[in-house]
């Protein structure tokens, strides 16, 4: 069973819908007993950083990633499982994953002027095997931000990246803890497909807890 965390900042329809096509067994809750007994979490987030750390169950959640069972970010879900942000100023984040999270420039090394936020289809370039991308095709997914993880502190975590003018940590993961800066809700074949790799993942570590 899949709960997702409903802190008041997440795309919790969109994201429902597409474990519901996936035939997953889910619930949505801020019942932190309840998530705290699911098989996984994942973790939705639609919004700014800091105003998502006021919200968020940390310590659950913290408490949760210690058991082992997967925990997937998206969005800005992916951002908070980092150190920090810069966003509205300096905000602590989990801390599950090494990194900081950073706002676009902007503006390139040249002088160029480009977009603020990222809106659109990117391709993904996988970097490391992960049960995530396990029988994948690297692909074009949907994202949505203004601040992307720094790669250069997450090279560990690294999964997947695209390229924004930035490099920008796609996917990221270490040992159970998991992350996608887009929306593979809304990201077609590859999106669907990468969150039913994680569903199958869930059922292969549930089998052996």
């Amino acid at each position: 069973m899949i709960g997702i965390v409903d802190y008041g900042m997440g795309n919790l329809f969109s994201v429902s819908k597409a474990l519901e096509r996936l035939g997953a067994d889910y619930f949505v809750s801020a019942d932190q007993d309840k998530l705290l007994q699911a098989d996984a979490l994942l973790l939705p987030g639609v919004g700014a950083f800091r105003d998502a750390m006021e919200r968020l169950p940390a310590e659950m959640i913290k408490e949760f990633a210690k058991t082992g069972k997967p925990l997937l970010g998206i969005c800005l879900g992916m951002q908070l499982l980092f150190e920090s942000s810069e966003e509205n100023g300096f905000t602590e984040g989990l801390g599950l994953l090494p990194g900081s999270v950073r706002r676009f420039p902007g503006r390139t090394p040249d002088g160029d002027q480009y977009k603020v936020p990222h809106m659109g289809w990117n391709r993904l370039e996988f970097v490391k095997e992960s049960p995530l991308l396990k029988n994948l095709e690297e692909d074009y997914v949907y994202f949505v931000h203004s601040y992307f993880v720094n790669a250069e502190k997450s090279s560990d975590v690294l999964l997947a990246k695209a390229d924004y003018h930035e490099q920008v940590s796609a996917v990221v993961g270490r040992d159970n803890i998991f992350g996608m800066q887009f929306h593979p809700e809304k990201s077609s074949k590859l999106g669907m497909a990468l969150l039913n790799n994680f569903l199958i993942m869930v059922e292969e570590r549930k089998a052996i807890r």
